[in-house]
């Protein structure tokens, strides 16, 4: 089910992903997870969350296919620059360090966390402000 607002669906996909990455078996003394499938996909899951709130605010999502990094990057760039900040850190720890390498650091994990809670905050900021920029 999807909601009306797409704030709130992100914040949804991070909730999930809290869900998840506590199956991946934090192990103390390597201050690592144990598994990386369940990194990928809290990984993924957060950065499917940080495209929803993205999507709301820079409504590129038109004509065919899907779009790059570079016209997320672009548009960011031209709407809010601390949106590019996070966007960029997230890209990288989200979707390339958890999502595609399953890197199983606590801290990494936790930096992942919060750069999908940034991006997702900024978003949240923009949003009642579409058309008044």
């Amino acid at each position: 089910m999807e909601l009306e607002n797409p704030i709130e669906e992100a914040r949804r996909y991070v909730a999930n992903a809290e869900e998840i990455i506590k199956k991946a078996n934090y192990d103390p003394e390597l201050k690592s997870y144990t598994d990386s499938k369940y990194v990928k996909t809290a990984g993924n899951i957060l950065w499917c969350g940080c495209l929803v709130a993205l999507d709301a605010i820079l409504q590129i999502r038109e004509g065919k296919g899907r779009p790059s990094i570079a016209k997320y990057q672009e548009a960011a760039g031209k709407r809010d620059k601390k949106l590019l900040h996070f966007l960029n850190l997230g890209y990288d720890t989200l979707h390339l360090v958890m999502g595609y390498d399953g890197n199983k650091g606590k801290k990494v994990c936790d930096a992942g966390f919060d750069y999908a809670d940034a991006i997702i905050n900024r978003c949240a900021l923009l949003y009642p402000k579409i058309g008044c920029a």
